[in-house]
């Protein structure tokens, strides 16, 4: 059966975008070209960044989906992440904040996109 394997952002500037999930996540592109940057997750998985220079990122801000970082360093390790990716300059759109399923908090990246941190489940 088919199950998905590439998770891909729409991103205005690929490059940037590369640098900055990079960073994030201490990771190296596996495949480059000016507008398509992929990173190897592990298991067949990757992460896509692909540069959309025809779109207007502001005209629809609202974001309906979310790249989900699983932590498994619980409360405190989730809120020294916040502490750590605040100090790189991330834009933090919702503090840490206790929900149903644990403590979480989201991210934007440079064009909006949207990284929630929660617990492992």
């Amino acid at each position: 059966m088919p199950a998905p394997n590439i998770f891909i952002v729409y991103v205005a500037d690929a490059p940037a975008a590369a640098r900055f999930y990079g960073d994030l996540f201490d990771l190296k592109p596996v495949f480059e070209t000016p507008g398509y940057i992929a990173f190897d997750l592990g298991g067949g998985i990757s992460l896509s960044l692909w540069g959309r220079s025809n779109v207007d990122f502001a005209a629809n801000p609202v974001r309906t989906s979310e790249l989900c970082v699983a932590e498994p360093g619980g409360p405190e390790g989730i809120d020294a992440l916040h502490d750590a990716w605040k100090a790189k300059g991330v834009a933090i759109v919702s503090a840490p904040q206790d929900e149903v399923f644990g403590r979480t908090f989201v991210a934007a990246d440079p064009d909006g996109n949207l990284i929630r941190v929660a617990p492992v489940d």
